[in-house]
Formats: C-alpha cells, sequence, structure tokens
C-alpha cells in the first residue's frame, strides 16, 4: 500500500508540475508601461548614415568633397595657391565682384540665404562656415568655383570662363576676411 500512495503522490505531483508549466506558457506576459527616452525619443530612432537614408543635398555636399580627397582635382588646379593676398584693394574688389555673382544665392554673408535660391536643391552652401573648415584649401576652393556643381548636379554655376582666376582669388581672400564692408546684392526681381 505505501508504493501505491507513494506512486499516488507522484503521480499528483507530476500532474501539478505540468498544470503550473502550461498554465506559465499560456499566460499573457506581464505588461511593462512605455518609458519616455528623452535622450533618443522614437522620431529619433531611425538608420541616419544608411544606404538611401542620406538626404540628396547632403548627398551632393560629400559626393563633392569626397572626390577632392579620393581622387583630387583637374592638373590646372592642383597645387594652386593664392596670388592676390589680403591687401585691402583686394578684399575690396573680392566683395564687389561677391556681391554681383555670388551673393544672390550664398548670401551676404555667406550663410546660404540669398533670394535666388528659395527653391535650389541642395541649397546653397553655408560659406561663411565652410571656409573655416580645413578643406577649404585653395586648390578646393579655386576648383569648386571655377568648375561649379554640374558634375555633382548642383546649380552652382562654373566661373572658369566668365572670371579672370585672379578676380576668382580675390572672391576667396573676401571670404577668408569674413565677409565684412561688403556693399550689398543688388536685388533679384
Amino acid at each position: 500500500m505505501q508504493r501505491s500512495t507513494h506512486a499516488l503522490v507522484c503521480s499528483l505531483l507530476l500532474l501539478t508540475a505540468i498544470a503550473v508549466g502550461a498554465s506559465a506558457q499560456t499566460a499573457p506576459p506581464p505588461t511593462k508601461e512605455p518609458s519616455v527616452d528623452y535622450w533618443q525619443p522614437p522620431w529619433m530612432q531611425r538608420e541616419l548614415w544608411g544606404p538611401g537614408t542620406m538626404p540628396p543635398g547632403m548627398r551632393a555636399r560629400l559626393l563633392r568633397h569626397y572626390t577632392f580627397m579620393h581622387y583630387g582635382v583637374q592638373k590646372e588646379y592642383q597645387g594652386a595657391k593664392s596670388t592676390v593676398g589680403n591687401a585691402k584693394e583686394a578684399l575690396e574688389e573680392g566683395a564687389k565682384i561677391y556681391a554681383q555673382r555670388c551673393a544672390g544665392c550664398h548670401g551676404n554673408q555667406g550663410l546660404g540665404d540669398g533670394d535666388a535660391p528659395r527653391s535650389l536643391l541642395p541649397s546653397p552652401a553655408l560659406l561663411a562656415f565652410m571656409i573655416q573648415r580645413p578643406i577649404a584649401v585653395d586648390e578646393y576652393l579655386l576648383w569648386s568655383i571655377a568648375e561649379g556643381g554640374k558634375q555633382f548636379d548642383t546649380q552652382m554655376p562654373a566661373f572658369k570662363d566668365t572670371l579672370k582666376r585672379e578676380d576668382i582669388w580675390k572672391i576667396i581672400a573676401y571670404m577668408r576676411a569674413g565677409f565684412s564692408d561688403q556693399p550689398k546684392a543688388p536685388q533679384v526681381k
């Protein structure tokens, strides 16, 4: 009789364990209150730099930088150095040329807020900031202004056929001087 009682107790324990295990598997998991992550809200939780996620304007700008860093510039721009210095006359002439040719898109202070480019994609470069970056070496700036943005699908015009190289250097000198004492750009209508 002891054996049958022992077998009965073991059977009951086994059935109880199975029942508890089954109910644990079918019971819904406890609900967790949604938390707010102030450091990374849901609208920021996305892949920012993966394939196909970069905005077209950023892609065009980075393509110019990538091209310069990995392939360099055409022979006519390699090793180019400014020939005008930062004399007052050169800066004044650079300011005039900038006002006529550049400010309509890039803005009077180089902040990309000119009147003409309201719908350009990519928007005009922020020259006031870009001129301070390490990539803003003479040959890069000369190449960018002279060749424009056609190869990168931007609306930046090429000035190599409309401006003398010395005039481009004056614009660069003016930008490096901080866009000061510039005459107002003519209003585009």
